[in-house]
Order: C-alpha cells, then structure tokens, then sequence
C-alpha cells in the first residue's frame, strides 16, 4: 500500500510537470507563430511599396536608425526575456531532487548494440540492451559512444540525447509506471541502425533488488551433460574471444556479457526473442539474421553442438 501511494503521490506530481511543459510548448508555439506572421507582412510591405516604380521616385534621404534599434534589437530582446522567463517557470516543475543518490548506470554505445554497466558497494556487473530501474526512484544513465555518433531514446521515459565518442552525456529520469518501456536508437549509425533498441524495465524496489543481487553473481555452473558440453564449447571456443561470461575464463570484452544472457527477453539489441530457435540461429549464423553485425558465422557447430551450446546458455539466468 505504501508503494501504491508513493507511486500515485509521484504519478500527481508527473501530470502536473506535463501540464507546465505542454503549455511552455503552446505558448512558445503561438509566439512563434505570431513572430512570424510580423515578420512576413513587413517583408510583403517592403516588396509591394515601390513596386512598379523608377529609380527617380526613390528617396534616398538619410532615415533615423530608430526603427531598426527598436524592431532589431529592442522588440526581440523583450520577446526573448519573455521566453526565457516562461522556460524558467516549466524548469521549476523538476526542481533538483535532494535526498539519495540516484541509481546509477553506464551506457556504451556499440554498432549496433548497447553496453550496459552498473557499479556501487553492492554490486557490480556488465549486462546488454536492457536496464531495470524501480519505480518512484530517480535513475541517471551516463552515456558515451565506443564508435560513432548514436542517440539514447526512451520516448516514455525521456527525451532524446545523443551518444557522442569521447564524451560522456547524462540525464536523469524518475519513471512512474511499472512495466517495459522500449528504447532507440535515434541516430542513424550505419546498417543496422533500426536495429538497434533496448529496454528499460520497471519495478518494484523488491524486483529491483531481487535483479541487482542476481546480475551481480557469477554465471551458473551447468548440470547436466548437455550444459556441461555446452560450456566446454563456449569457454574453450571462438564465442571467449568476444565475450564474458564471470567466473568463467571467457573474458572477451568485444561482444556483451553473457554472464547472465538467460534473464533478457531479448536477443540482438531488440530484434530477436531470446529462446532456443533464435538462439541456436544466431550462433550459427548471426550475420544472416543482422546483416552487418560484427559476430561472425560460425558453422563449424554440429547441430548436437549447437543445441549443447544453447541448453548451456540458457541456464544463465
């Protein structure tokens, strides 16, 4: 119950930020609008005053500059101290939170998938294309590019940002409703830019929890002979050179880790669901089903390998 209020309490406080930034845009919107229709009937006025006469009728009196102090300088400076004034009062509806720090993640932009890494005095790990947060809690998601130039997008959530290399951008968000919310990339990066999403999932701070504690423990040793098999061939194989799977001796850090590839809904950067077809098929042949992608084909597996493999996987949760 007390969830449910806080939840409701910041729901409130939501809907009303909303409402401050939708009339910032009306009010923005019209000034535009009325600016404009001003600037265009005194560009019609010039045009259309001497037209149709000869060079003899033009005065070529000196005229005062006071019109053009007053129109250039004056009138749009009182116009943007206007706007600026208004975008103060919509910027006070997400006033500076105090209190605890918030949750913490870093982002890595990759062609054509995202890095995710989270790191303070409980946990520590690396996971791919797919964030928890819990509700009511502010998050910050610190963002650079390993390659190209890319854009976090999360339209639910917030605005866009872009992931620039060599630079580390930020934003902060508080989300307000349980549930997966998709993100994009929203910067075209080259081929399988489309293909490029995550998710942000949303819980309950006892989900929330329950997820930090499992991501930061080491992979599950397999059970059974196939698992066994399986994690011969991944660890002993091509996938260790690009891939981490902790407590393993796979340390490759080209790819995402592994270490708990099980517990996302998503293959690919959101373009395949993670089960064992779409698994086996991106092991086997990852760039038939994302042209582009930097994992190659690998059709050295048998088919009894590739199941080995993907039952070894999947138990990394």
């Amino acid at each position: 119950m007390m969830l449910d209020q806080r939840a409701m309490s910041t729901l409130g406080a939501g809907s009303r930020e909303a409402a401050r930034v939708t009339h910032l845009t009306w009010f923005l919107l019209i000034a535009a609008a009325v600016v404009y229709v001003i600037v265009i009937a005194a560009l019609l006025a010039a045009v259309l005053r001497r037209r149709g006469g000869v060079d003899a009728d033009v005065d070529t009196t000196p005229v005062s500059v006071r019109p053009v102090i007053i129109g250039g300088a004056v009138i749009p400076g009182v116009i943007l101290v206007a706007l600026f004034v208004a975008g103060l009062g919509a910027m006070r509806a997400y006033p500076t939170p105090v209190g605890a720090e918030p949750i913490r993640f870093f982002v890595t932009g990759h062609q054509w998938w995202w890095d995710v890494s989270y790191r303070d005095a409980s946990a520590s790990f690396r996971t791919a294309n797919e964030i928890h947060v819990p509700v009511g809690r502010q998050v910050e998601i610190q963002l650079t590019s390993a390659d190209v130039i890319h854009s976090f997008w999360v339209p639910r959530l917030h605005g866009k940002i872009d992931v620039i290399p060599g630079d580390t951008n930020a934003i902060r968000f508080t989300a307000t409703r349980i549930g997966s919310y998709r993100g994009q990339c929203a910067e075209y990066c080259g081929l399988q830019h489309a293909n490029m999403a995550f998710a942000v999932v949303v819980e309950d701070s006892a989900s929330f929890a329950r997820w930090l504690a499992a991501q930061g423990q080491q992979a599950a040793s397999p059970v059974s002979a196939d698992e066994q098999l399986g994690e011969r061939l991944v660890v002993g194989g091509p996938c260790a050179m690009c891939h981490t799977i902790d407590g393993t001796p796979a340390s490759g850090r080209v790819g995402p880790d592994l270490t708990h590839v099980a517990s996302r809904a998503m293959l690919a950067a959101g373009t395949l669901h993670n089960n064992r077809a779409t698994l086996e098929g991106w092991i086997s042949n990852a760039p038939s089903l994302k042209p582009g992608v930097l994992m190659p084909a690998l059709p050295q597996f048998t088919g009894r390998q590739l199941l080995a493999m993907t039952s070894y996987l999947e138990s990394l949760h």
